[in-house]
């Protein structure tokens, strides 16, 4: 009987820090400059130059340590780990080892209706490195460094995870924290939240950890899973064939769908970690402490069951309202404006959500003018456009801001109210379909809807067609 095997996963996450500007200077933290422009000489290592710390950093790391349930260490000091890398200016990165600002936290994460507590081991801050860029043209590599030195919060779980869905339900659950709090925006795509995975199999029912291996590159929840399930099926095959499994840092390759060595694993020994003699130690009182905690939002949880309680929303549909906290702020402010909750959820949920799954954005890409949308709202409810039309205008809302009742006038969308033009429009339709009727009257209702169209079409779609159905059938 062939062995069953488990799998063990620990995560290293890095999330990007929104703040203005870097860790130990005053240069831009903005994405997408020309190469080497967010520069000076701190950033880029020039003998003589010395670090500052950005209180900001600190303090986006407390609240941070807060959501994620930590101990927080009030004295913790930055470390130099000592390692060449081309895009590391200093050939040291300034971080965290031996007083780490947080410890000892954890993170519930649901899966399939099951609550599960992850727990974290540390979270500390610290530099990024600069980037390289593999010219294969030219046969050569540039470096661009313009984020060395952008600020990092870098989340070290235990390795508690044992599935892929559990691994993406705690990114998940991380990122929106992250986005509450406003302190990351945790762009995947953008790397401003990146994931390496330390994975290693045993067998199933032993207490007994495997060999790990550590796989980088992956900047997706889909290369996520699929490197996850790559590793534990390589991992495997080497035990089941009795070959030992090294440990590595290895590569993913979302291309390929394959994973190759890097380099051996480091221990923190091989970094020559000590106690970073430019910059003081970070003493972190009760009082602010104290003020940070009060300041903390109202997370997914407590804010899905109030959006049930106070709008009546159904579970699934605060479920999904919350998701995003720019998305929940949107809802309370036009189901506050419009007098609609359940319509507001409607048209944000169905109508707002697939438009931006056609465009690939988020929902922290939404930008309009609350009120333009409780307005449209307003204007379907009261019958004034139809729900075609009104579709339309939503469009122009999430495009340019429009102003609906304006854009409604301008565009000729307002619905004919006037039952003597609706008549009119009834009767010449039946007049000139007088085999349709006779079909009709005759019990063949599914040419009923021919006729509603044909009325539609003469009121140029500007009918509420719940009133033509009304007036058709009194007449026929």
């Amino acid at each position: 009987m062939a062995k069953q095997y488990e799998t063990v996963i620990g995560l290293e996450v890095h999330v990007e820090l929104a703040t203005a500007t870097k860790i130990f200077c005053g240069c831009s933290t903005k994405f997408g400059g020309r190469p080497n422009t967010h520069t000076c000489p701190v950033c880029t290592g020039m003998p003589g130059s010395l670090p500052v710390l950005n209180q900001k950093v600190v303090e986006y790391a407390l609240k941070l340590g807060l959501a994620l349930n930590c101990e927080i260490n009030r004295y913790c000091q930055f470390d130099r780990k000592n390692y060449f890398y081309p895009d590391n200016p200093q050939n040291y990165q300034i971080s965290q080892l031996y007083l780490p600002i947080c410890h000892d936290g954890y993170l519930e994460i649901d899966v399939s209706g099951e609550k599960k507590k992850i727990r974290i081991h540390e979270m500390h801050m610290e530099e990024d490195a600069g980037k390289l860029i593999h010219d294969e043209w030219e046969d050569c590599s540039l470096v661009d460094y313009n984020r060395s030195g952008v600020p990092l919060l870098e989340i070290v779980s235990e390795p508690d995870m044992r599935t892929a869905e559990e691994v993406i339900a705690y990114l998940e659950k991380l990122r929106m924290l992250c986005r509450y709090l406003g302190v990351s925006d945790c762009k995947l795509q953008e790397g401003s939240m990146r994931a390496d995975v330390n994975l290693s199999v045993r067998e199933a029912g032993s207490r007994g950890l495997g060999t790990r291996t550590e796989m980088k590159n992956l900047n997706s929840f889909k290369a996520i899973t699929h490197a996850i399930e790559g590793e534990r099926e390589r991992q495997i095959e080497l035990l089941a064939d009795h070959r030992q499994v090294v440990q590595e840092t290895r590569r993913w390759d979302d291309n390929k769908e394959a994973s190759y060595g890097m380099r051996s694993k480091e221990d923190a020994k091989d970094y020559r970690y000590f106690p970073d003699p430019d910059l003081q130690p970070v003493v972190i009182s009760d009082e602010w402490l104290k003020k940070l905690r009060g300041e903390q939002p109202e997370f997914q949880e407590e804010r899905r069951e109030r959006f049930q309680k106070a709008y009546g929303l159904s579970e699934y549909d605060a479920g999904i309202l919350t998701q995003s906290r720019h998305l929940a702020d949107l809802f309370e402010t036009v189901a506050d404006l419009s007098g609609f909750p359940k319509k507001t959820a409607n048209w944000l949920m169905v109508e707002g959500l697939r438009i931006l799954k056609e465009k690939g954005q988020e929902p922290e890409e939404l930008s309009f003018t609350p009120k333009h949308l409780a307005e449209l709202i307003q204007a379907v409810e009261r019958g004034e456009i139809n729900h075609a039309n009104a579709r339309l205008v939503f469009e122009q809302i999430l495009d340019a801001d429009v102003e609906p009742l304006h854009f409604m006038e301008e565009q000729g969308m307002r619905m004919v109210s006037d039952d003597g033009a609706l008549a009119a429009a009834v009767e010449e339709t039946l007049c000139e379909n007088p085999k349709v009727v006779e079909e009709y009257r005759s019990g063949k209702e599914k040419v009923f809807g021919f006729l509603v169209g044909q009325v539609m079409k003469k009121m140029m779609g500007k009918a509420d067609p719940g009133r033509v159905n009304e007036l058709l059938k009194k007449r026929l």
